[in-house]
């Protein structure tokens, strides 16, 4: 773990519920892909972000999703707002969790639920970076199609390689979207007979995490080849 301090560079809305938040680090952060880092607000108030850039950047990216019901992510925008108007830094701790991405020469799948994408963002572009010559599946399930704020580009990168698959679902769609419906994980279901090949690496909020590992365990995957940090809360 890497405590230091970051000046806020930026916050700008990817949705109108989510926002991108740039960080550069006072001193190098070593991290790897799907990692996450602490805001601290306070010496006992710190709170968990994946971070949706790769190592070795000069800029840290933070993708927060907070709506007025969802105080735990507001507050901490507030903070950062609060410290960019002021120009003052912020204190955070990198290089956390246990879910990051493993050496391995099996087929990937990757499952995000609303702002847990920017932990499987990260990854993709770690795949994509390393050029590795493996199948890679990216489900990103979401309650409405205005929540896909980097559609088209996932889109592109699937139009441009032909070992990546993006698989957009959306729960609660209006007559306007083409793609698919429903679950995000019944969505894998009904599209793996087996998922005893695959490395699987799951975000999103604790219940689907859950819902997921279960039914995917049933499935055929196996547990030492799924990762997520909510396994260790639920």
């Amino acid at each position: 773990m890497i405590q230091t301090q970051c000046t806020v560079d930026a916050i700008t809305p990817l949705t109108p519920f989510v926002q991108r938040v740039l960080l550069t680090p006072q001193q190098a952060v070593d991290f790897l892909p799907g990692q996450y880092l602490q805001l601290c607000l306070s010496e006992h108030d710190k709170r968990p972000f994946s971070l949706a850039c790769l190592p070795n950047g000069k800029q840290l990216e933070l993708h927060i999703g907070a709506s007025k019901a969802d105080d735990y992510s507001s507050q901490a925008l507030n903070y950062l707002q609060q410290q960019l108007d002021a120009k003052q830094p912020v204190l955070i701790e990198a290089g956390l969790g246990l879910a990051h991405l493993r050496p391995s020469d099996n087929p990937v799948l990757l499952l995000a639920g609303g702002t847990g994408f920017s932990y499987v963002y990260s990854i993709a572009k770690a795949l994509q970076q390393q050029k590795q010559d493996r199948p890679v599946f990216l489900y990103w399930g979401v309650r409405e199609q205005s929540s896909l704020y980097l559609l088209d580009q996932l889109q592109a990168w699937a139009n441009s390689h032909s070992k990546f698959s993006f698989i957009p679902v959306v729960q609660e769609a209006d007559s306007n979207w083409q793609g698919r419906t429903g679950l995000v994980h019944e969505a894998v279901l009904s599209d793996f007979v087996s998922l005893d090949a695959y490395d699987i690496y799951i975000a999103g909020p604790f219940p689907m995490v859950g819902v997921a590992r279960d039914a995917f365990l049933q499935q055929g995957a196996h547990r030492e080849q799924m990762f997520a940090d909510a396994f260790a809360y639920i």
